[in-house]
């Protein structure tokens, strides 16, 4: 039997990088430019991918080239091999962000992104001209592999979960935030004090990364709700933080929000921003990594930037 080793030396590494520009421009010249290659290039590595896949990957369409599902389901999967490959043949015994050309992939869901995305992309352009950032949004089936997930990225953004809690995850806290109700102005709950549990009980809700009829208590919106004990009449699901307020306006729904993203919405949507009953949970906000990770200069750079810009949240 052929050792698996010898396979991998065969393959020229360079077609990952070309297959990961591939799938993310959809288009051959773009691809080329942003490689820094000719098109005839990029070309030809584009027919050496589809005979070792054995598949089209990018098809022609009229306005342009679409992905086969092979090709979306390869997108995940060259984007985390590529980035762990940027970190392996990055780490040093020192960093320099000035002259580094390092890409860094972070995930996080929107709402972070919303909280703490123009700070980072500030100080990068500041201080690290050359690296890049790549943003990656939470969805399910992330944290439900996490561990190998993490494995694969320079870090993640969100509050703690069980799932989290495996000895070579690390963390540290960033910010705080407490969730709070909205529903739209006119609606009579909104004139009537503070809501009961029985109150919202009984109102439509408008409920985020919700994945099937059932309750689940995996996304931390939904854990506060079950700590609430309410089982919520869901109206509309979305995979989305920042898409909850404006599905909530115009209409008799109501949904929990961080009251970061209450604060900013409320006001030009015609929101009511109304506490929640009982004391909820304090929703922290962490940065969690691999333990892998803990003696690569350029990754402790980087995690004392993201500390540096919360703390002054």
């Amino acid at each position: 039997m052929r050792h698996p080793t010898a396979h991998l030396a065969n393959l020229d590494l360079n077609l990952l990088v070309t297959l990961r520009e591939l799938l993310r421009e959809r288009n051959v010249t773009r691809a080329a430019a942003r490689i820094g290659v000719t098109q005839p290039a990029v070309s030809a590595s584009l027919s050496r991918l589809r005979r070792h896949f054995d598949d089209e990957l990018l098809v022609r369409r009229r306005n342009g080239y679409t992905l086969t599902p092979l090709a979306a389901q390869l997108a995940d999967q060259v984007e985390a091999v590529c980035a762990a490959a940027e970190r392996l043949f990055g780490t040093g015994h020192r960093f320099d962000p000035g002259s580094s050309q390092r890409e860094f992939t972070l995930l996080m869901a929107d709402y972070t992104v919303g909280v703490l995305g123009s700070r980072l992309s500030a100080a990068l352009t500041e201080r690290a001209p050359g690296v890049a950032l790549h943003i990656r949004l939470v969805r399910e089936a992330f944290a439900a592999d996490i561990a190998e997930t993490i494995r694969l990225i320079d870090g993640m953004v969100a509050p703690p979960a069980g799932r989290f809690d495996l000895p070579e995850l690390r963390s540290v806290a960033l910010f705080t935030d407490r969730w709070v109700c909205v529903v739209d102005r006119a609606n009579p709950v909104a004139d009537e004090g503070p809501p009961t549990v029985e109150r919202l009980a009984a109102l439509p809700w408008v409920v985020p990364f919700q994945p099937d009829r059932g309750f689940s208590a995996a996304a931390p919106m939904s854990r506060q709700l079950a700590l609430l004990g309410i089982q919520p009449a869901i109206r509309v699901r979305v995979e989305s933080y920042l898409a909850v307020p404006p599905l909530v306006a115009g209409t008799d729904r109501v949904a929990l929000v961080q009251e970061r993203l209450a604060a900013a919405v409320a006001e030009p949507l015609g929101l009511r921003v109304l506490d929640c009953p009982g004391e909820p949970a304090p929703l922290v906000e962490r940065l969690w990594w691999h333990s892998d990770m803990d003696g690569d200069p350029a990754h402790r750079w980087l995690r004392e930037l993201v500390v540096e810009l919360t703390s002054r949240l």
